[in-house]
């Protein structure tokens, strides 16, 4: 395994728990906040949703990881995509949590265009490492 494999592994490793059990305590802070008491459905699905994401394309960044110590593109092109692999969780799981309604019956909040803009860095990303293990010796 690369160095830069291990590093970013490692930080893959170290956010987990945080995605695991961030959750639970921003749904237990916002329901005893004065004002959120009751959170609608919507709501709630987003926040969940954000955490959702962020777990699976986080193990999947780290699956990735070990994978671009298999290709043959250059180091540059590497780097980019092990950024990407990571980048994209956050703007999706963002998007999820920042575009969430406000209100009950209220619109999303512009936060919300981050999810696809996620979804095509993870798109591309992956996409990269798939090619980039077919590349030949």
């Amino acid at each position: 395994m690369s160095d830069a494999a291990r590093w970013m592994i490692a930080i893959a490793f170290i956010s987990l728990p945080t995605i695991a059990f961030g959750g639970t305590f921003l749904l237990s802070i916002l329901r005893r906040k004065a004002g959120t008491e009751q959170l609608s459905a919507e709501q709630v699905s987003y926040f969940r949703a954000g955490h959702a994401h962020a777990g699976v394309l986080v193990t999947i960044a780290i699956i990735g990881q070990l994978a671009l110590d298999q290709s043959r593109m250059g180091d540059g092109l590497v780097w980019a995509l092990r950024i990407g692999l990571f980048v994209s969780p956050l703007l999706v799981s963002g998007g999820f949590f920042g575009g969430a309604p406000r209100t009950q019956d209220g619109p999303t909040t512009p936060l919300i265009r981050l999810i696809p803009i996620g979804a095509v860095v993870f798109g591309l990303s992956t996409l990269g490492v798939g090619i980039g293990l077919l590349i030949p010796a």
